[in-house]
């Protein structure tokens, strides 16, 4: 699978699992899996698979 451009070598993964490893906080994130957007209330549950690509994007805040 590959997270954000990197490379993993794992069957499959929980999303939140991944998540919590990183320090991302999921109320500052959007997640593009495979080309569509995936909402915040399926995070909980979603693994991610062995050929899926994902993209994580963080929101910051400024003036």
């Amino acid at each position: 699978m590959v997270i954000n451009g990197e490379e993993f070598e794992l069957k499959e993964l929980k999303f939140m699992d991944f998540l919590n490893e990183k320090g991302y906080k999921i109320e500052f994130i959007a997640l593009e899996l495979n080309g569509e957007i995936i909402s915040r209330d399926k995070f909980e549950n979603l693994i991610l698979k062995e050929n899926d690509k994902a993209e994580i994007v963080t929101f910051v805040g400024g003036g």
